[in-house]
């Protein structure tokens, strides 16, 4: 069943139509020990959903489940594929077939050719990007003057390493999180970080397009800086990607290429600049550690 979102303005196009697909997202076994004994621990749910666009198969995303609907409209997002949330009629997630529908208004121009190239990137779970995003990064203008302050990244990693989630009950999973400031706005977890990032634009898109500026967005990812990721935020028009991990040459060379601020090795107040440190603003002196001489 569909469930219509909120009534929109009357100078606005309507959202789409959402259903609210829900499922476990992790599952109870028993394991065996290094003593022999057994017990019972929770592992994350992995299911595959195969995207439909006007009755055409598209993908096979495999996926925790946690947020369907915003997986598949922000998978269709940064595949650009779609140019408007707006474009979008409706998308319903079955989860007894593992399959969403998504309905456009007037269809995907040339969606045969556009999907004809596809590059495996090294995300979890071999994640793909289409051939012709990689064609169209000079396109991406993000805002020269936004800045993360030093102040505001030391938050960002103390909420996250508070965040209650799914990796601290069963492990194995990724989280990505999106910020305002030291504010967080939205927290996912996939068994990907491509799927959760791609949640996170989802999401993004069916907010107020004035409250979803990218500009003063900071984006947070527990998993490596690939390019895919790189891309994916500098899509959004966020100028500044946070992760605990290092960075890939290619998601470096990107990072560069566009404008992203990316840090890495982010614990504590310890972290790395690897590109674009004029959009770090240095507010905050962080702790030396003390350091004893042997003799």
């Amino acid at each position: 069943m569909l469930l219509t979102e909120p009534q929109q303005s009357a100078f606005r196009p309507p959202l789409p139509r959402l259903s609210r697909a829900r499922v476990p997202l992790t599952r109870d076994v028993t394991v065996v020990n290094e003593f022999g004994e057994q017990r019972s621990m929770s592992i994350p749910a992995e299911r595959d959903l195969t995207v439909y666009v006007d009755k055409r198969e598209l993908v096979t995303l495999m996926t925790l489940g946690g947020h369907p609907e915003w997986l598949v409209l922000g998978y269709l997002r940064n595949q650009r594929l779609i140019e408007s949330v707006h474009d979008i009629e409706s998308i319903t997630v079955d989860w007894e077939v593992g399959a969403a529908a998504v309905k456009t208004r007037r269809g995907v121009h040339n969606i045969e050719e556009r999907t004809a190239k596809r590059v495996v990137t090294t995300g979890c779970g071999q994640g793909s990007v289409f051939g012709g995003i990689l064609d169209e990064l000079d396109r991406i203008r993000l805002s020269p003057t936004a800045q993360l302050r030093q102040s505001d990244l030391y938050q960002i990693v103390k909420t996250i390493r508070e965040q209650d989630s799914t990796y601290k009950q069963a492990g194995s999973v990724h989280g990505c999180a999106l910020f305002r400031g030291s504010d967080m706005l939205l927290f996912v977890e996939d068994v990907g970080r491509h799927n959760a990032v791609d949640t996170i634009a989802g999401w993004m898109w069916l907010q107020n397009p004035a409250d979803m500026e990218g500009a003063d967005k900071t984006f947070y990812t527990t998993g490596r800086l690939t390019s895919e990721m790189v891309i994916k935020a500098a899509q959004m028009g966020v100028p500044a990607l946070v992760s605990r991990s290092g960075i890939t040459q290619m998601g470096l060379e990107v990072a560069e290429r566009v404008g992203v601020c990316t840090i890495g090795r982010a614990t504590h107040q310890r972290f790395l600049c690897f590109s674009h440190p004029q959009r770090l603003l240095r507010d905050a002196e962080p702790v030396r550690p003390a350091y004893t001489s042997s003799m």
